[in-house]
Parts: structure tokens; sequence; C-alpha cells
């Protein structure tokens, strides 16, 4: 085990040596040695708010717990390995924050090994590309529980309780491109926004689909239902064909609503090009209306301006 020994390092005279990025932030740069020392720092000082006092203090109390020498320690961080030093007690209790126990990868980097994960990179790309950036050589296998941490908060959270009344619900599918065997494929996210009793906004869900149909909205619908969800006031969606139907096979009083966009694209298949600008602007008074009074005036003075120029 190596002696203790908390380096103290002078900033200025080594921030003089810095000449570039590299000497900063690169492997073996000051900020790798910093945040060891730190860490350190903060070890210590846990240690000495865990017994009661500073080292070498004794306490008469009767209190016969002490320090106990420290345990050699590797850290896996975004600015590369830094060695440290864990402080132990004699009676075997102390339980570090900063550095948990068998904890040898920083948070930081396993944010960036998720977000490179969320990118599509493989797992020997990401070994690559920490290894580049922090001179740190982690194992794909670290590299898998580092990923699968995400996986299990993701279906955690995908099977919550959610609550049993939402005025308001917003249903759309969102179409990316992923890789699926070897090939790019279309898929469809199907999102459920929903405004809570509270008039705070939730994602209750996302469901992944091949492609966008009543069908799957039904199976959507079917989960919200399973977990809790009682009953839905609104739901606003597209004008996709058979989704009205769909849902009121499992929320039967649930009042259907367009999206505004879509009520708006609609709108502008009967205006000409060169006036949906003004058309614009009076159909915006309507739909942005504070009251119902100045809505319904919007709407006659939208009849009066276009009511003759829309076949």
């Amino acid at each position: 085990m190596r002696g203790l020994n908390i380096p103290q390092i002078d900033l200025n005279k080594e921030l003089s040596k810095c000449e570039s990025m590299e000497d900063l932030v690169g492997k073996n740069g000051l900020m790798q040695r910093l945040f060891g020392n730190i860490i350190q720092q903060f070890l210590e000082a846990e240690m000495e708010e865990h017994l009661g006092r500073e080292k070498y203090e004794r306490n008469n109390v009767g209190d016969k717990n002490y320090r106990n020498g420290h345990s050699s320690k590797n850290i896996k961080t975004s600015f590369g390995e830094a060695a440290i030093d864990v402080p132990r007690d004699r009676n075997a209790n102390f339980e570090p924050k900063i550095v948990k126990k068998y904890e040898t990868v920083c948070n930081e980097l396993d944010k960036k090994v998720i977000g490179l994960y969320a990118r599509g990179m493989s797992v020997d790309d990401i070994k690559s590309e920490i290894d580049e950036l922090y001179g740190v050589d982690i194992s794909p296998s670290m590299i898998s529980k580092i990923t699968d941490k995400v996986m299990e908060t993701a279906i955690a959270w995908q099977n919550r309780s959610l609550d049993p009344v939402y005025p308001i619900v917003y249903m759309d599918a969102l179409y990316f491109k992923v890789k699926e065997e070897h090939k790019i494929v279309n898929k469809a996210a199907y999102v459920c926004m929903a405004l809570d009793m509270k008039g705070y906004k939730d994602i209750l869900g996302i469901w992944v689909g091949e492609q966008e149909g009543a069908k799957f909205w039904l199976t959507v619908c079917n989960d919200l239902k399973n977990r809790g969800v009682k009953d839905i006031i609104i739901a606003c969606m597209d004008g996709l064909k058979g989704l009205p139907g769909a849902i009121k096979v499992v929320f039967p009083e649930v009042n259907i609503q367009n999206c505004i966009v879509h009520q708006i694209r609609n709108s502008l298949k009967y205006v000409a090009s060169k006036d949906s600008k003004a058309f614009m602007k009076d159909l915006k008074s309507v739909y942005q209306a504070s009251t119902e009074i100045l809505a319904l005036a919007s709407l006659d003075n939208l009849e009066a301006n276009w009511g003759l120029n829309i076949p």
C-alpha cells in the first residue's frame, strides 16, 4: 500500500508549464493531477466528519473508533486515471460518498460513455474514443455495465405508475433512422405527453414501432390503462385514420381534438401561397385569443376577410 502523501500543487507554477490544451486537460495533464489531489482531500474531510475529530486528535469520551490506514485505488475519470488512497477506520463502517466503495469509474466518465452509446457508436468505437480523449483504457465489459444502467433506468421509467386522470394528452409519432441487422431502417417513436392535474407537463411514455398506425396506438392506450390511467379528458392528435376510434376503445369518454398545427396545415391547402402570410395573421388571432368572446370576434373577422376568397 502506498503511504499517504497528498501532494500540494502550486497552481500558478503548474499553469506556467502548460503550453497547450493537451498539457491542461490531456493525458497526464494538470487537470488529471489536480483531480486526484482534490478527491483525496475530499476523502480525508469525509473521514474527519465520520470520526467527529481531526486527524491525530483523540476523543476521551469512550469512542474507540480510529483511523486504520488507507486502501490504494485507481479511479477512471474524464481527465484520465487518478490514484487515490481511501481512508479506513478501525470499525470498518466508513462509507465514502465522493467515491463509493467498489466504484472505479467516475460518474462523468459514465455520462461520456452513455452519450457516445446514444449516438449509435459500437462498444469498440467507444473504447477507442475514451482512450484517445482521456488515456483511460476501459474494457468492453465495463462499457456494457455502464450502458446497462441506462436500460434499467429506462425500463423502470417506462413501467412507472401514472395518475388516474389527465386533462390533456398529446399523442404523436416521431420518425428516425436506425441501424438494424446492418441496414438503415425507419422507426416510429410513439410519444404521449400529458398535462397533469397540477398543470405540469409529463412524458407518459415512448414506444417504438415500425410505422405509425391506429392498431399500435391501441396498444399504447392499453399500456397507459394498465399503468393506472382511468380517464383522459382531451386527446390531442393529428388526423391519422382510425386513431380516434382506437383511443375510444380504451377511454370511451375521451374528447378528441385535432392538433392546431395539423389544423393550420389543412387550412392552408385552400389558400393561395401569395395570401398565406396574411391569412395566417388573421387565423392566429382566432386560436391565440385569450377569451371565447375574442376568439368568436376574430373568427367573424376571418370569415369577412377570407370567406369569399377561399373556394
